[in-house]
């Protein structure tokens, strides 16, 4: 009986509560793919369907057809996607937590940097709470983080990191569950690299305040996440196309620009990294705008192997496959001439 009773208390601690808390987590506003954030999407997208049918500017019948129907969201990738988005909470608990947990001893915190500051500087004056301070830390938090995470997209993008973000990009169909379909190195890269700058920006904006601020939340999340996640984020990942318009897509980004971010068009390449903000795409000669007339595209790698990643182990393990035949064949054009069979990177 111990052995069962132990084993099942591993299956409830690997299995069991991990993917049930993935699925109350589309309850929690903290996340983009919840059920609030949906329907505001959705509804975002019913009003611009009943726009461009009474300006003719649309084939489709139905809202159904509108958004992509059956042949989007029951397309097999579609339905990868579903799993994909619960087997995450297991990779979460098995892998990335373990990992985080092995290497977040050696970052410095915000306490650190307080205490760093202080010895050398000396204590500063309490400022106290206020909610001027707590917007502007809350909006500091929120550039660093978009800023982090374009800098992050922009790395898996290069040649030795690519074959992990292809997980992302192997979706030829986009619904909001593919905004999970993230591998879990990338996911690992991604909690170090925030942990180490918020950690540093929280440190030196505590100090210069005297002690630490909470950030100003809207029904418990932050305010500028709430904002944004609002204006119809969900609909970044499906077949809606929802244009900002030339002027507010360099500073805000569109969901059609992160379509077309998952386009397999060569001229669609290395364009819009931008999570919430297209600033920094346009400050990094990475931006691509959009007009509300839709562009012809497909969703893809434009490589000839997405046939790959069409299971979740797949998605898991051919990564690291490819990643070791890259490494081979480099060390082997290294020792020779360099061949020409030797695929460019293209993305």
């Amino acid at each position: 009986m111990d052995v069962l009773s132990h084993a099942y208390e591993r299956l409830a601690e690997w299995v069991i509560e991990p993917v049930t808390g993935q699925f109350a987590g589309i309850f929690d506003l903290n996340g983009r793919f919840g059920v609030l954030f949906l329907f505001i999407s959705y509804c975002i997208a019913y009003s611009l369907f009943r726009y461009r049918k009474h300006r003719g500017l649309t084939d489709a019948q139905s809202f159904w057809q509108f958004i992509g129907g059956s042949r989007v969201y029951f397309h097999p990738s579609a339905l990868l996607d579903y799993r994909y988005y619960f087997v995450r909470a297991i990779l979460k608990v098995a892998l990335v937590l373990p990992v985080v947990g092995l290497v977040d001893p050696y970052i410095l915190r915000s306490g650190d940097y307080i205490a760093f500051f202080t010895n050398l500087w000396g204590a500063r004056p309490q400022v106290g709470e206020n909610l001027g301070l707590s917007l502007l830390y809350g909006l500091g938090v929120f550039l660093v983080k978009d800023f982090i995470h374009y800098w992050a997209h922009r790395a898996f993008h290069t040649r030795w990191l690519w074959a992990f973000h292809k997980v992302h990009h192997s979706a030829p169909v986009l619904v909001p569950a593919t905004a999970s379909r993230v591998h879990f190195l990338e996911k690992i890269v991604e909690k170090l690299t925030t942990t180490v700058c918020l950690g540093l920006y929280a440190g030196v904006f505590w100090y210069a305040c005297g002690g630490a601020i909470s950030r100003y939340t809207l029904f418990g999340v932050t305010y500028l996440v709430f904002i944004f996640n609002g204006l119809a984020a969900n609909l970044r990942h499906s077949h809606v196309w929802l244009s900002f318009g030339p002027v507010i897509e360099h500073v805000i980004n569109s969901p059609a620009q992160h379509q077309i971010h998952h386009s397999d068009e060569p001229r669609h390449f290395h364009k819009n990294f931008g999570t919430n903000l297209s600033l920094w795409d346009w400050m990094f000669g990475t931006l691509y705008v959009t007009t509300s007339k839709p562009e012809a595209i497909r969703f893809g790698t434009g490589e000839p192997d997405d046939h790959r990643y069409v299971t979740l182990h797949s998605l898991i393990v051919t990564p690291f496959v490819e990643t070791a035949r890259k490494i081979a064949l480099a060390r082997r054009s290294r020792a020779v001439t360099p061949r020409a069979s030797e695929a460019p990177y293209s993305r």
